[in-house]
């Protein structure tokens, strides 16, 4: 999964992969990787990239052209994040087992992920925003409103 705005805001900002990577704490290795999508950005060095160049989480996933929320907090909450996916799965009557098919992966995986046992991967979270229609940036926490896109 390639996002093509890391690179952009990397570039506007005139850094080097390297630098990147020594803010965000991993190797350069990685962070190329991530750049160029043939490793997925963990959600954690994610949300980190996003702090640091201040932009919103649905920017990168190009859901929306909101480069920032005037409100957005810093980091993430894995306990919102994990209600939040689990009251969006209920306000669309999917069970478990149907959004499981609907990413393609076992129910129990998603279980997990309203549990707050493991935190959802990058590629299932921005598959199940386009699905829904609705903010990442909502569902980890960073904001409160907006919750749907347009």
């Amino acid at each position: 999964m390639e996002f093509q705005k890391l690179k952009e805001l990397r570039e506007d900002k005139e850094l080097t992969q390297k630098e990147v990577a020594a803010k965000l704490n991993v190797a350069l290795g990685t962070y190329a990787m991530n750049e160029l999508g043939h490793d997925t950005i963990t959600i954690t060095n994610l949300v980190k990239y996003c702090d640091i160049f201040n932009v919103s989480i649905d920017y990168i996933f190009e859901l929306n052209n909101i480069k920032n929320y005037p409100n957005s907090q810093k980091g993430f909450n894995k306990d919102t994040l994990k209600t939040r996916l689990k009251d969006c799965r209920k306000e669309n009557k999917y069970t478990q087992v149907k959004i499981g098919e609907l990413l393609n992966i076992d129910h129990s995986v998603w279980c997990r992920y309203e549990q707050g046992k493991t935190t959802i991967t990058t590629s299932f979270l921005y598959t199940f925003c386009q699905t829904f229609n609705i903010s990442a940036d909502y569902l980890l926490g960073k904001i409160d409103f907006p919750k749907y896109l347009k």
